[in-house]
């Protein structure tokens, strides 16, 4: 009976206790990490958040006065000391780019941020899964052909020239959508779901082909490997076409990987959003990210970094969580991720 309750103690351990300890070691060393990068930075943030004019007028003791305001003139592990013994407290400082606590500019930015990562998720999935069965299904045929050269443009492709040259054709020549932005310039109030769509498509699609080039290739392959085993061979035997074996057949074996990749892929989105939403001018994590780097925002900048982190790490759980839900084999032990 010692035994099983052991057993029992050191799986609930090691999935629940275990976890949680490499989340806490995660965000301290990606906070002490950026606080140490900006602090190596030769950004002064007090001459970057005043003004270089204004800076240059101002006095001296106006200068100290502002650096021990914003903690600029004192030792690393000081100022990152109590950061943590304040963040403990839900206190994550005051933004200097943005005169406001940082937990209201996360909460402003996140809230835009993350109906554009969905959107552009959600696409690159679907875009990459069916992409990646046409192909398999027609290897080495033409639409394999063209959707494999696409894919490998997409791979070589700057995500921030890619932004560029949608927005010079879709809003500057052709103007179907806006120039940037998430809302209509001057729009106040409650701003209709409609015109945020609007706003959004065109960073969320640009967002989702950095990542439905790796789904559809991986899919191809996947497609490829289900539409020659025995199971398929013996489906077509029976008179089933190859629609009706991928679909009745292959369907799990297509998507469990695709579920892997896709969560895999959080933390390139999230990277990727920094250089859209810089060239959409769209007001989330990653335009802040950008501010509060070129301003020494060093309380913003940990916040950022601290919530990046936070979403690579639920899209890997949520791809072991996924993978017990779609493979009943790994719900009981019987395997796990690597």
């Amino acid at each position: 009976m010692a035994r099983p309750m052991t057993a029992r103690l050191a799986h609930l351990v090691r999935r629940a206790v275990l976890p949680l300890v490499r989340l806490a070691s995660l965000l301290l060393a990606v906070s002490f990490i950026t606080f140490m990068l900006v602090a190596s930075s030769p950004i002064d943030p007090v001459q970057a958040n005043v003004g270089q004019a204004a800076y240059a007028t101002m006095a001296p003791e106006r200068r100290a006065e502002l650096a021990e305001r914003w903690g600029a003139d004192e030792p690393l592990l000081e100022r990152y000391a109590s950061w943590i013994e304040d963040a403990l407290h839900g206190d994550f400082g005051e933004s200097l780019r943005f005169n406001a606590p940082v937990t209201d500019v996360l909460a402003e930015r996140i809230a835009a941020s993350l109906g554009l990562l969905a959107c552009a998720w959600a696409l690159a999935g679907f875009l990459g899964i069916v992409l990646g069965v046409v192909a398999g299904a027609r290897a080495g045929g033409l639409a394999d052909r063209a959707i494999r050269a696409w894919c490998y443009v997409l791979s070589a492709t700057p995500a921030f020239w890619l932004a560029l040259l949608v927005l010079m054709v879709f809003s500057v020549y052709l103007g179907w959508f806006p120039v940037g932005f998430a809302a209509p310039i001057g729009a106040a109030g409650e701003v209709p779901l409609a015109a945020r769509l609007h706003h959004m498509a065109l960073p969320a699609l640009v967002l989702s082909l950095t990542g439905i080039a790796n789904v559809a290739l991986h899919t191809r392959e996947k497609t490829i490997e289900v539409l020659g085993s025995d199971y398929a061979s013996f489906a077509r035997a029976r008179g089933e076409g190859e629609a009706s074996v991928v679909i009745r057949h292959g369907v799990r074996n297509l998507v469990l990987p695709a579920i892997s990749l896709l969560c895999a892929q959080v933390g390139e989105l999230v990277g990727g959003s920094v250089l859209v939403e810089q060239v959409f001018s769209y007001p989330g994590l990653g335009q802040a990210a950008v501010t509060a780097g070129l301003g020494g925002d060093t309380p913003l900048l940990v916040a950022i970094a601290l919530v990046t982190a936070l979403a690579v790490f639920a899209g890997n759980a949520c791809a072991n969580v996924l993978y017990r839900v779609v493979d009943p084999r790994l719900r009981n032990g019987g395997g796990r991720l690597a």
